[in-house]
């Protein structure tokens, strides 16, 4: 038997205004998405933003429904318009951020399993890490390059493709 350890890294801020210019005007930008977010159900809303090479930016916000499971989280609408519509225009960055009326957020919320697979296949995709922010209102800011901080054992089959 051998024992293995996983280290993630990560940079933690105590705020927004800590950041670099470019990543405060991104976490801006996801608020704003926040706002188109539908979530009548859980009341949870959540913004998404991505940062394009070219510097587009891409919104995405939570798309909830009755018929459960059948919404989608900010991250992937993001994400799936970049696939269909930007493909050739890389992401460098995307910021998260999460709101309710019901609690208050004292950490940023991190992006579920299902998201977390998305953003590993784009890296793959892109052949390049995405700079992914995670914050909260008066809260700190996670900022990791690439997803395998978040996601270490990634699903990827090479044989697959």
């Amino acid at each position: 038997m051998t024992n293995r350890e996983i280290k993630i890294s990560f940079q933690e801020y105590t705020s927004v205004k800590e950041l670099d210019t470019d990543d405060q005007s991104l976490c801006n930008e996801a608020v704003k998405a926040m706002v188109n977010s539908h979530s009548p159900y859980s009341k949870f809303r959540v913004g998404a933003a991505l940062r394009l090479q070219s510097g587009k930016i891409i919104h995405g916000s939570n798309q909830e429904n009755v018929a459960y499971p059948s919404g989608l989280c900010a991250e992937r609408v993001a994400l799936f318009y970049w696939g269909a519509n930007h493909p050739d225009d890389p992401i460098e960055s995307m910021a998260v951020t999460a709101h309710t009326d019901e609690f208050i957020l004292n950490k940023p919320v991190t992006s579920c399993g299902s998201c977390l697979q998305v953003i590993a296949e784009y890296e793959k995709k892109q052949n390049k890490p995405i700079k992914t922010i995670l914050f909260c209102k008066d809260g700190p800011v996670w900022v990791t390059r690439g997803i395998e901080s978040f996601l270490p054992f990634l699903f990827f089959e090479d044989r697959l493709s």
